[in-house]
């Protein structure tokens, strides 16, 4: 019997790695869209997600933006089903635990570690959920398959799909190197029902004549039992909303642009997708950084969202950065804060609950009039309204995910009216420093072109990033699609699409 008669049909298909970024995401982004262009409606689906970059549901919840962009990928309304588990490291050892779209607390990893059985029955009710309601369910493993340190208590891989029972297929980046090794490796490492649970292998990040691959290929079938389902290849130029760390490639463009941005590269960095449309703007060069000596030739300075706001503060200030804003602001240069960036422009930040560390406070930048309060309550919305930047006026909207309030006489010179009837974020006086709650605030081509003209940009190019991503979900589920060619037989008839011959 072979793998492909091992598994009657099921609604759900599961995704896992041999490592962390090795493709899960994208390969996942990319199902969803071929099938949804069969006409079926799909639902992506993580059970435990870990990542700073995050996104609010249609029903006022948060869960891993990885979710949100194959929510998107798939033609669906993104929900906290998609992913129930969410941790958000504010630590080296401890993360905030969101269950259902809603913070439970803060956990180092051995509590969490046993925490997790009363979270199994969480995960699989969402799942069920989805297997209900959708054609099928589209399942994203988290980091690698071969935690053997993990697999007690396992939620996110293996220990999940042998609970709902689902097939899985094994996906390696090649660009890494050793992709055999990766492959058969972790296949070693799993227990004989988990292996034979795996019903083929996707080579991903090719680049090459795949003729010399082929002894590979086949070495690799004839070692385990199981196919090569697709050979994926490298997409150069690629972009895809990531899932949590920026890559190399991310962390700088081109410096031959007219606006030159630098964004702090933060410890507890969140959300930093908020500055995609930047990064691939043809007017901006855009830079993260650690040390505030390559902030000397900025235009624009954007201080970031950050998980845990008084320590990526404390580590600005320690790292000289306070003194080097202030230069930038004496040279005429412009300074934009989003989120965590934002309470830090203020005054001071006040944790007098305790909801980040230690309780207590910490003086901010002082370049806004405001204070920040952080309560245990997040406020978590999506909102719309217009930016009124100058003498333009622009639509906007975006997210907000947060657990501070400000206030302030800075708070006076709102630059969003929002359609809530709220007014969000401060412009200075002298107009150089801007400040919003809003994530996305560069994502509307509109709003985005007033913000670069009030950067210093005179003639900004017109761009728009949501063509852009939807042209980028297009490219990679064309590549995916021929990649699998003859295999999207199997996945469809382990899906119940159709029939294996």
């Amino acid at each position: 019997m072979t793998t492909r008669d091992t598994f009657r049909v099921r609604t759900t298909l599961m995704i896992q790695g041999t490592t962390s970024d090795a493709g899960k995401s994208a390969f996942v982004t990319a199902l969803c869209r071929i099938f949804a262009h069969q006409g079926l409606r799909v639902a992506p689906f993580k059970p435990q997600n870990m990542a700073l970059n995050s996104a609010v549901t249609v029903d006022g919840g948060e869960i891993g933006r990885a979710q949100a962009v194959q929510a998107l990928a798939a033609g669906v309304e993104a929900t906290t089903d998609f992913n129930p588990i969410l941790l958000k490291p504010n630590s080296d050892k401890g993360a905030q635990v969101i269950v259902n779209g809603r913070a439970i607390g803060n956990m180092n990893a051995r509590d969490y570690h046993h925490f997790k059985p009363q979270l199994l029955e969480q995960v699989v009710a969402a799942h069920d959920r989805l297997a209900r309601n959708y054609d099928l369910v589209l399942v994203e493993g988290a980091g690698s398959a071969a935690e053997v340190n993990l697999r007690e208590h396992d939620l996110a891989n293996m220990g999940f799909a042998e609970t709902v029972d689902c097939p899985v297929i094994l996906i390696a980046d090649i660009d890494r190197g050793g992709v055999f090794a990766h492959l058969v490796g972790t296949l070693d490492v799993l227990s004989a029902s988990e292996q034979a649970r795996i019903v083929g292998f996707v080579i991903n990040r090719f680049r090459g004549d795949i003729s010399l691959l082929q002894p590979g290929i086949d070495w690799l079938e004839a070692r385990t039992g199981k196919p090569v389902l697709a050979v994926v290849p490298y997409l150069h130029d690629f972009h895809l909303e990531a899932e949590d760390g920026l890559s190399r490639s991310e962390r700088s463009t081109p410096s031959d642009s007219r606006l030159n941005v630098v964004v702090p590269l933060l410890p507890r960095i969140s959300n930093h997708t908020d500055f995609d449309a930047l990064r691939l703007h043809p007017n901006v060069s855009l830079r993260y950084a650690k040390a505030p000596d390559e902030a000397l030739k900025a235009d624009l300075i954007v201080l970031p969202g950050s998980k845990n706001v008084r320590d990526d503060l404390a580590w600005l200030l320690a790292h000289g950065w306070a003194p080097a804003i202030q230069r930038h602001l004496r040279y005429g240069g412009k300074i934009i804060g989003i989120c965590g960036g934002y309470q830090m422009l203020g005054e001071a930040i006040r944790d007098p609950a305790g909801v980040e560390g230690p309780a207590g406070e910490s003086a901010g930048l002082g370049l806004l009039p405001l204070t920040t309060e952080l309560k245990r309550d997040k406020q978590l919305r999506h909102v719309a309204g217009q930016c009124r930047l100058g003498d333009s006026t622009t639509p906007v909207s975006g997210y907000e995910i947060h657990v501070g309030e400000s206030v302030g006489a800075a708070l006076k010179r709102g630059v969003f009216a929002l359609d809530d009837g709220r007014y969000d974020g401060a412009l200075s006086e002298d107009e150089q420093i801007l400040g919003t709650y809003i994530h996305g605030v560069f994502d509307q081509p509109q709003t985005l072109e007033a913000l670069l003209k009030w950067a210093g940009v005179t003639e900004p190019q017109a761009f728009d990033y949501g063509r852009k991503r939807e042209e980028e979900i297009e490219r990679l589920a064309d590549a995916t699609a021929q990649a699998l060619g003859e295999s999207m037989q199997l996945l469809r008839a382990l899906t119940g699409q159709g029939h294996v011959n």
